[in-house]
């Protein structure tokens, strides 16, 4: 059985504890798009790592800050 080919989004946020993560991560995990994701709190971006089978970036950004996190896709 084949895999959808995944898109790799890479954002900048605000979230920078556990804490946030734990937030945030309700939201993440129930989009039905979205296979996997991660924050990075070491990087000085604290980066969050996604990867979902459709490009979403509007979608991701809108639930970080609806939570109250900046946000914005990295190009």
């Amino acid at each position: 059985m084949n895999n959808p080919i995944q898109e790799v989004l890479i954002f900048r946020t605000s979230v920078n504890t556990p804490e946030a993560t734990r937030k945030v991560a309700p939201l993440l995990n129930r989009h039905q798009l979205i296979s996997r994701w991660s924050f990075d709190l070491e990087d000085c971006d604290k980066v969050l790592r996604v990867e979902a089978s459709a490009k979403i970036p509007g979608e991701i950004i809108a639930m970080l800050r609806s939570e109250g996190f900046d946000c914005e896709e990295m190009v």
